[in-house]
Formats: C-alpha cells, structure tokens, sequence
C-alpha cells in the first residue's frame, strides 16, 4: 500500500476500534441532531462516555456542532455509509 492510503485506512481504522463510535455515527445520520436524542437513541452510554465520543468525533471532523445539535460532515456521512455496509455484510455472512 502507498503512503497516503496507509494513513487513511489507520485513520479509519482507529475510529471503527472505538465502542459507541458506530452508534453515534448511526444515531446523527443525516439529520441534526441534539445531544438528548443521541443519548436517547442509544439508550445504555452514559453521558460522561457520550461526551468523550462527541468531543472526539468533533476533534476529527466526523461531526460538526450546529446551533441546534449534531450533524455529520461529510466524513461523518462516508464513514456511517461504512458502517451501514459492514453491518449488511455481516448479517449476510454470519448468520449463515
């Protein structure tokens, strides 16, 4: 592999590894989001566990702040397209 997709395939990489990174991606969507409907939408994250994620997701521009919540950027919105395919491939595979 080059450089330049080694970079980014450790760069996804690092994010995929994270617990609740799926769900939080998942839950924003394509819609802003507020803070109480993520939470509300993944049920068991505690806030102080929600809080390092978002503020994590924001540090690497998976999500941006909006005046009314959460959204994803462009980033956000490629790698929950990922996630999305890596769950229908392992329903797919794995229950057989």
């Amino acid at each position: 592999m080059n450089h330049q997709m080694n970079e980014g395939f450790q760069m996804i990489h690092d994010i995929f590894r994270l617990r609740w990174i799926p769900e939080i991606v998942g839950s924003i969507g394509h819609d802003v989001q507020k803070y109480s409907e993520i939470s509300k939408s993944i049920g068991e994250i505690s806030n102080t566990e929600l809080n390092r994620k978002l503020a994590l997701l924001l540090e690497r521009q998976v999500v941006e702040r909006k005046d009314d919540g959460y959204a994803l950027s462009e980033f956000g919105r490629d790698l929950d397209h990922i996630f999305k395919h890596f769950l229908e491939m392992s329903q797919k595979y794995l229950s057989k």
